[in-house]
C-alpha cells in the first residue's frame, strides 16, 4: 500500500479516536455568579478528575432562577442566594445532597451549618457569606455613620446611592423603621413604602454593580453595599468606610445546591468536596477578596490583611441582629408593587 495513504489512514484513525474519546470525557456543568471563582481551581479540579468543566454565569439570583425554571439549559450545580435557596426549595428544584459522600463538609464552620433557609443542609453547602451594611466616603462625611437612617439623612441629598432591588432596598427601610426586614406586615411594608418615597428626590441613583464605581469615583458618597463589594472599594478609594448599622445588617450566604435535571450527580458531589478543601476554599477567597470563606482552615491560610479584616470577618457582636433574607412567595407582588411605585415616582 502507498506509504501516503497509511499515513493518512493513519492520521483519520487518530482524530476518530480523539473524537470518540471526548465524546465520552465526562462532563460538569456550573453556574455561578460572575467573577466569583479562581479559574485556576477549575483547572486543577479538571486535571485531578478527568471531568470537563462547562462553566456559564449570571449577573442575578432572578436571571438564573428563571433559566433553571424554564429548562433552557441542564445545570449539574448552582450557586444561588439564601432566599432563592429557599424558593427553589419550595418548589421542588432542588435534589438532596449525599453529606456522606463529602468528607469535606466537616471544615464548614459549624455556625454557619444548618442555616435557616436549609436547616438540616439537606440541599446546600456553603460557598461564600458575608454582610449588607453602608459604604460612605469619610473625606466628604465627617459626621458618625452607624444606623440605617442615615441612608435618609438628607443632608446627604444628591449623594446617595440605593441598591437597584426591591428585595435590599426595601429591607434597608424597613430596618431604618425599627422593623424586621423580612416583615410581611402591610402596614410596614406600607411604611417602608412612603419612606422609599422620601427619599426618593435625594436620591442620586438607583444602581447595582455599577453603583461601585459612582461611589468609588467620589460621585456618590454614600449607600447599601455588599461586604465583598466594598472591600475591593476600598482598596480603589482609602477614603471610603463600611459600616454595619446598629439595628443589625443583612447576613448573606451564597452555597452550592445540586438542580433537580442534573445530568451528573457524582461530579457535581466531587465538585463541592473539592471547593470544602481548604486549600482551594483559601485560593479561591483570596482572589474573591472580601467575600468570606466558610472554611476555618482556609481562613488561616490567607494573607494577614485579608484573615484580619472586620469587613471581611466581622466580630460575632457586629453581627448582632442580623437577618438573613427570607423567601416569602406571598409578597412578591407587594415587593414588585412597591418597587414600581418608587422607581416610577417623580
Amino acid at each position: 500500500m502507498n506509504k501516503k495513504i497509511i499515513v493518512l489512514l493513519g492520521l483519520c484513525l487518530a482524530l476518530l479516536t480523539g473524537c470518540g474519546s471526548n465524546e465520552s470525557q465526562e462532563v460538569l456543568n456550573v453556574y455561578n455568579w460572575g467573577d466569583y471563582i479562581d479559574e485556576s481551581l477549575i483547572t486543577k479540579f479538571e486535571e485531578e478528575t478527568g471531568i470537563k468543566v462547562v462553566y456559564d454565569t449570571f449577573s442575578s439570583n432572578e436571571d438564573m432562577y428563571i433559566k433553571v425554571k424554564q429548562g433552557i439549559d441542564s445545570y449539574d450545580i448552582l450557586v444561588p442566594s439564601d432566599y432563592m435557596i429557599e424558593r427553589m426549595i419550595q418548589e421542588d428544584m432542588l435534589e438532596e445532597i449525599d453529606l456522606s459522600k463529602l468528607p469535606n463538609f466537616a471544615n464548614v464552620n459549624e455556625k454557619l451549618k444548618n442555616p435557616e433557609f436549609d436547616p438540616e443542609n439537606k440541599y446546600s453547602v456553603s460557598y461564600f457569606w458575608g454582610t449588607g451594611g453602608i459604604i460612605y466616603n469619610a473625606k466628604e462625611i465627617t459626621d458618625p455613620i452607624d444606623s440605617w437612617t442615615d441612608l435618609f439623612n438628607e443632608k446627604y441629598s444628591g449623594k446617595i446611592i440605593m441598591y437597584n432591588s426591591s428585595r435590599d432596598s426595601i429591607a434597608v427601610a424597613l430596618k431604618a423603621l425599627g422593623y424586621s426586614m423580612n416583615s410581611t406586615d402591610p402596614a410596614e411594608l406600607e411604611a417602608a413604602k412612603n419612606l422609599l418615597l422620601e427619599q426618593k428626590p435625594h436620591v442620586l441613583a438607583y444602581q447595582a454593580d455599577e453603583g461601585r464605581d459612582t461611589i468609588v469615583s467620589g460621585d456618590g458618597h454614600i449607600g447599601f453595599m455588599y461586604s465583598g463589594d466594598a472591600l475591593m472599594m476600598m482598596e480603589q478609594n482609602p477614603d471610603l468606610q463600611y459600616v454595619l448599622p446598629k439595628e443589625g445588617p443583612n447576613i448573606w450566604f451564597d452555597a452550592m445546591v445540586i438542580p433537580k435535571g442534573h445530568q451528573n450527580y457524582e461530579a457535581a458531589l466531587k465538585f463541592i468536596n473539592f471547593m470544602c478543601d481548604p486549600e482551594n476554599a483559601a485560593v479561591n477567597a483570596e482572589y474573591s477578596v472580601g467575600f468570606s470563606s466558610p472554611i476555618d482552615a482556609a481562613i488561616e491560610l490567607l494573607p494577614d490583611e485579608i484573615k484580619n479584616s472586620k469587613v471581611a470577618y466581622p466580630d460575632g457582636k457586629d453581627l448582632e441582629n442580623g437577618e438573613i433574607y427570607k423567601n416569602d412567595s406571598t409578597i412578591l407582588s407587594t415587593y414588585d408593587k412597591i418597587w414600581t411605585e418608587v422607581t416610577n415616582a417623580n
